[in-house]
């Protein structure tokens, strides 16, 4: 059975006509990491927030371990935890007690979960900041403990909702890095979702293509690249199904 599985999904707001996302269809194995890349509004953040289970689809079916992620919401509890591109830190708390945040929520004893926060703080780098508040932390910091947070309850899946693109370059680039290999290490299933094709190629084992609404519009494996050269290539296929998806969107609405 798939970890994730998308079956026919379609998600409309307002109108008969404004569908987000219609018809999609995919799935994910365990241990893959897929990198969902697309222009602004092509239905990536709908199809992100459905497998979260923050909405319910209008048609179709998502299940995630076989559970219905919206109407089955506390039992995914704890089995999926999500990076955002906000560090969303809650600034009354250390960094040890925002890492430790998600273990608080599944009751586990406080202890073991200042433990395993303490641990995830070192592995990102932060572990002679435990006690520092958001406020004296940088905006990379402030992500890695967000990051620490989200892989410290042990989750089946990770979410990444363009979790660098508020970084500088430099910084983004370097976390980027390491988040991946953290992923990689732990062997986690992971769905990030980004604009930026450079980012899906270097994330993603699998990359999806979207174009409106929510639609695949091409699929690689980056990972199966032998050379730069092939790489390149990607890259290039990528791009043109993105800009092939913005002349027709433009067409299509034109008098």
């Amino acid at each position: 059975m798939s970890l994730i599985r998308f079956a026919g999904v379609s998600k409309r707001f307002g109108g008969a006509a404004q569908f987000a996302v219609r018809e999609l269809t995919f799935a994910v194995e365990p241990g893959e990491r897929v990198a969902v890349v697309g222009r602004t509004g092509c239905g990536k953040s709908t199809m992100f927030n459905l497998l979260a289970g923050l909405i319910e689809p209008t048609s179709g079916e998502v299940r995630v371990e076989g559970r219905d992620p919206f109407r089955e919401f506390d039992a995914l509890r704890g089995r999926i935890a999500v990076v955002f591109q906000n560090d969303r830190l809650l600034p009354w708390r250390t960094a040890l007690d925002n890492v430790a945040y998600g273990l608080e929520l599944l009751q586990r004893p406080e202890a073991q979960r200042n433990a395993v926060a303490r641990d995830w703080l070192r592995r990102l780098g932060l572990g002679e900041y435990e006690g520092a508040y958001p406020h004296a932390l940088s905006g990379g910091m402030r992500q890695r403990v967000s990051i620490a947070r989200a892989f410290a309850v042990e989750p089946d899946i990770l979410l990444a909702d363009e979790p660098f693109s508020a970084l500088d370059e430099l910084t983004g680039e370097k976390l980027r890095g390491e988040f991946a290999q953290l992923v990689r290490d732990t062997g986690k299933t992971a769905i990030f979702i980004t604009h930026s094709i450079n980012e899906a190629l270097a994330l993603g084992s699998r990359v999806l293509v979207f174009r409106p609404p929510a639609c695949i519009a091409l699929e690689l494996r980056p990972d199966e690249a032998r050379d730069a050269g092939e790489r390149e290539r990607m890259k290039q296929a990528i791009l043109a199904a993105m800009t092939a998806d913005a002349q027709q969107t433009e067409e299509a609405i034109q008098p």
